[in-house]
């Protein structure tokens, strides 16, 4: 049979332009979908938006810190308005980067709502195209909970969004979200709350890591709520916000903000006209080359539920592209020491097995672990501490997993995201030269075991 492509996608987020960009480059004929906005959610309204808030935020730090270096600075006055239109300016310029890119791969753009009418068809603002291979990626959306008021609180898609600055915050959740927007409205200068329903934010993070950013977290003035939640939200005739806690407490604020998980976007895919089943969790249930149970019909990124990272989506748009329409180039994802970051203040960067995996995977670990004042702190009255972390396989000499709170996780995990990946051992760290002075260098000089 001759299909119109040989391969259909559905959401022009990072997986979806991936796959699409390296098939097309392949050779085949292909066609994306999208009904919101190219780049998906990391160009939109994730990574990249709530990266340039943070580094905002961020800027309080700076200010501070530039008397004990000798600077006289007036008192400085933030524009919420003024970051938010810039944001908007960059994002803008990003999705003309998309659309460019999806273009001169020789993609068919179609902007509009893609619904799968069939195992080899979808039809898009009342236009059916068919396909031999249609692959979702639709990604995910964030959720409230289904309590009184639910209407009044508002997400991170709308965020990115406010008018103002609130002057006082609620935040709700434990993740790496509700952490990242808890300290980019208090950095901006809002009173904020966070209230998480369980004893210490950032569950399957490592225990040093929780604890310690929830440490820094309270020095910088972060009201942190741990074992509470919200029962409800009313608004009042002031237009403030009151919400009623599980112990009866209320507490005011002028924003409550949910990232209390996301779920699958599939709000009028389709898959009732398809094979494709859905998991215990609501996620598409694929294989290990992310074939639906349809035969023609594959699914990628956030809405599969695995490890919902922007980096991990695009490798699984390579995999799916090569797999089909280049398959001597196929290598399967490894979704083994994945470095992370989350852009708390201060940061944090991860990547291997926590202690906690590390002994319940079976490991007879050893924890190399350091806490420290940062040299550029030295000539301040600022008291942050940096946390580093190793654990190493105590019979193998193996480093398991690697763990930084403070400045530049992110940056400095990457490179050793590859030390991990090439299975490097505690005394190859030891061996290699430090770059000196850097914060880095502390990873390659941990010498005393601390448990």
């Amino acid at each position: 049979m001759a299909y119109d492509f040989d391969l259909f996608v559905i959401g022009a987020g990072s997986g979806g332009v991936r796959a699409a960009r390296f098939a097309a480059g392949f050779g085949a004929k292909v066609a994306v979908a999208e009904s919101r906005y190219l780049g998906g959610t990391c160009v939109n309204v994730g990574c990249v938006p709530k990266k340039l808030l943070v580094y905002g935020a961020h800027v309080a730090d700076e200010l501070e810190q530039a008397a004990g270096f000798g600077w006289t600075l007036e008192e400085g006055h933030f524009d919420w308005g003024t970051l938010i239109a810039n944001k908007n300016r960059e994002i803008e310029r990003l999705n003309g980067i998309y659309r460019n890119l999806l273009l001169n791969s020789g993609v068919t753009l179609l902007q509009g709502h893609a619904r799968l009418t069939g195992a080899n068809e979808v039809e898009v603002e009342g236009q059916r195209y068919s396909a031999k291979h249609i692959l979702i990626a639709t990604g995910g959306w964030p959720q409230v909970p289904d309590i009184p008021g639910k209407e009044l609180a508002i997400t991170s898609n709308e965020a990115f969004y406010l008018k103002d600055l609130p002057r006082r915050v609620l935040v709700v959740g434990g993740g790496y979200i509700a952490v990242e927007f808890a300290g980019i409205f208090h950095g901006l200068g809002a009173t904020t709350s966070l209230l998480y329903r369980g004893d210490l934010f950032l569950r399957g993070f490592d225990g040093s890591v929780r604890a310690h950013l929830k440490e820094e977290l309270e020095k910088r003035g972060l009201d942190l709520q741990f074992n509470a939640d919200i029962q409800r939200i009313d608004k009042l005739e002031d237009g403030s916000l009151k919400a009623t806690l599980n112990d009866g407490r209320e507490l005011l604020a002028d924003c409550v903000f949910y990232a209390t998980g996301r779920r699958p976007m599939l709000d009028n895919l389709g898959l009732e006209n398809t094979g494709v089943e859905l998991d215990a969790r609501g996620f598409i249930r694929v294989d290990d080359q992310y074939q639906t149970t349809a035969a023609s019909i594959l699914a990628i990124g956030d809405v599969i539920g695995r490890v919902q990272l922007t980096p991990v989506a695009l490798a699984e748009g390579m995999a799916v592209a090569r797999r089909l329409f280049k398959p001597e180039q196929y290598r399967p994802v490894d979704y083994r020491n994945i470095p992370t970051a989350v852009f708390s203040q201060p940061p944090i960067g991860t990547v291997g097995l926590s202690e906690e995996q590390a002994l319940e995977a079976g490991h007879k670990v050893q924890i190399f672990e350091s806490r420290f004042r940062a040299m550029k702190l030295t000539l301040t009255d600022i008291q942050e501490k940096t946390l580093m972390k190793l654990v190493v396989d105590a019979e193998t000499d193996k480093v398991l997993g690697c763990h930084m709170v403070g400045p530049d996780a992110g940056e400095i995990i990457q490179g050793l995201g590859i030390a991990l990946k090439a299975g490097a051992t505690k005394q190859q760290f030891d061996e290699t030269i430090g770059v000196h002075p850097t914060a880095a260098e502390e990873f390659v000089t941990l010498r005393t075991i601390t448990r």
